[in-house]
């Protein structure tokens, strides 16, 4: 009978093994699978929770940022407040200073005025004016105590000149110059003469276009030259001089 057959039975057994193989082979990948899986969903829960708390420690780090960007602005702006106080406060300062130097400049502008007036007082005083009645010759005779000699370079004793060409009479012309208030080539030096001692001068000029004509009176003094005593603005010079 075949179930008797020995090549049977090994057939059978073959056959048995063989399907035993399988299934255990099935069952073991299935374990294999199963141990994937498991692990795959490890790994990505891990992967997620690492990135949530990586989103909450990036978030914590923003709020933190933000709340120190605030905390720098507010600081900022307290600075500035501060600055600008400091800086209203040097302005205030700067115009109390300028307030103050525009006083004290008043103040300093009004003494310069008043010691300009009396200055210009005492020039007036010391200038005086004599109108003579009725001279057909003298408009106005002027005696100004300022006028100072003019210096000289000439040494030893004195010698009045009237050569037109010494030291002497050219520092004689820089005196008469010199009272009249005009330079030298501004006017016409129509004489100059002994003025009635040895020390003593007097110069009769002109403007160039002959406006204002001048009788002017020196004296020498050691050391220093010629000084004007004495000057008197002419209506004419159609007279002997």
């Amino acid at each position: 009978m075949k179930g008797n057959d020995p090549r049977y039975s090994r057939v059978n057994r073959k056959k048995m093994r063989n399907k035993s193989n399988q299934i255990l082979n099935i069952m073991i990948g299935l374990v294999v699978l199963l141990i994937i899986i498991v692990g795959a969903s490890i790994i990505v829960g891990n992967n997620d929770d690492e990135g949530e708390e990586s989103a909450v420690e990036q978030g914590e780090v923003d709020e933190a940022g933000s709340t120190d960007n605030q905390s720098q602005n507010e600081e900022n702006d307290s600075g500035s407040e501060s600055e600008n106080e400091m800086d209203s406060g040097e302005t205030g300062d700067d115009e109390s200073n300028d307030a103050g130097q525009s006083d004290s400049g008043s103040e300093e502008t009004g003494e310069s005025v008043s010691i300009d007036e009396e200055v210009s007082g005492d020039e007036e005083a010391d200038i005086e004016k004599i109108v003579p009645d009725n001279d057909e010759i003298i408009m106005e005779t002027v005696i100004d105590k300022g006028w100072q000699p003019v210096g000289t370079t000439q040494t030893g004793i004195h010698e009045s000149k009237y050569d037109g060409e010494s030291v002497d009479w050219n520092e004689k012309k820089k005196a008469i110059s010199y009272a009249t208030g005009h330079s030298e080539d501004e006017l016409i030096f129509w004489k100059i003469k002994n003025g009635g001692g040895p020390q003593k001068s007097i110069g009769i000029v002109s403007t160039r276009d002959k406006s204002k004509k001048y009788r002017v009176f020196l004296e020498w003094v050691d050391g220093k030259g010629w000084k004007p005593v004495q000057m008197d603005n002419l209506k004419t010079l159609d007279f002997e001089y």
